[in-house]
């Protein structure tokens, strides 16, 4: 039995929760989210509380208990406060600046790099080196922040390029660093 699984899910005001079979929708004040769970959970609604079990406990479907209730509780955290990701640019002339449906990274290459962000991901642009990613889906505002970041990891020789705010980057020595003269 998974103890994640287990927590009951408290609804906060304004956001409301319909369950038909094992497609639920949720919606609150930042807007709508549906998805649709595995057959071996059950999910009910009492009052301002969600909770997630599971119908059978076989030993495959152990697994989906925990993840189903984090799933369900990320659309309750999505849809009242949404998820943020923030990513800062290091590096002699990396930029970043807002563009039509996305962002425009310069970031040493020689040419510029368009990202175009998906729909419900917003994408904002702060003193050029400050980009925050925005949204009501966890897994969607994760995976263009990924994105961006991908583009130009942070070297483990100098630390440029792009990283999560916070981020800790292992830098080497270098070849020159253990020499004795």
């Amino acid at each position: 039995m998974s103890r994640v699984g287990l927590v009951p899910i408290a609804l906060p005001s304004g956001v409301d929760v319909s369950i038909e079979e094992s497609k639920v929708l949720v919606k609150g004040p930042k807007g709508t989210l549906e998805y649709i769970f595995h057959r071996a959970v059950n999910i009910k609604k009492d009052g301002d509380i969600v909770s997630v079990n599971l119908k059978e406990s076989h030993k495959n479907e152990k697994g989906i208990h925990g993840l189903s209730r984090s799933l369900l509780n990320n659309m309750v955290i999505g849809v009242s406060e949404g998820f943020k990701k923030s990513l800062e640019i290091r590096g002699a002339g990396y930029r970043a600046q807002p563009a039509k449906g996305g962002i425009t990274l310069f970031v040493g290459f020689s040419h510029q790099v368009d990202l175009v962000s998906p729909e419900g991901v917003d994408v904002t642009v702060e003193d050029n080196v400050n980009v925050h990613v925005e949204g009501i889906d966890k897994q969607a505002v994760g995976q263009q922040a990924a994105r961006i970041r991908a583009i130009r990891p942070p070297g483990v020789y100098t630390g440029k390029g792009i990283r999560y705010v916070g981020e800790q980057v292992r830098r080497k020595q270098g070849k020159g660093a253990g020499r004795k003269e």
